[in-house]
């Protein structure tokens, strides 16, 4: 079992930047995936940022790309999502994922964080 707790949302204007963090109560150092989605009401969750396989692979949603960093820091179990440039259609909350592969069988542990809103007004 982990926990992930998320800090760093908020209200910015259009244009502005956030900070998001996602600590974990286990080793990020070790896992597969680690991720950020965002969901509004009404819609499905989305992923919004994504590392895995040891950091060889990083995806970003075409509608965020170039403007959203994810990065780790495995010292602190932590990980981040920097957004710049932020617009009103980035309003959602946000959650970070993270998944562990525990044995040669393929066997996961995976978290989700509680969410966190962020909210951009123009």
């Amino acid at each position: 079992q982990v926990q992930l707790v998320e800090s760093g949302g908020g209200s910015v204007q259009a244009g502005g930047s956030l900070r998001l963090s996602c600590a974990a109560s286990r080793k990020i150092g070790t896992a597969h995936t680690l991720g950020w989605y965002r969901q509004t009401p009404g819609k499905e969750r989305e992923q919004v940022a994504a590392v895995s396989s040891g950091g060889a692979v990083i995806n970003y949603a075409d509608s965020v790309k170039g403007r959203f960093t994810i990065s780790r820091d495995n010292a602190e179990n932590t990980v981040y999502l920097l957004m710049n440039s932020l617009k009103p259609e980035d309003t959602a909350v946000y959650y970070c994922y993270v998944r562990w592969i525990v044995n040669v069988e393929g066997a996961t542990v995976e978290g989700w964080g509680q969410g966190t809103q962020v909210t951009v007004s123009s």
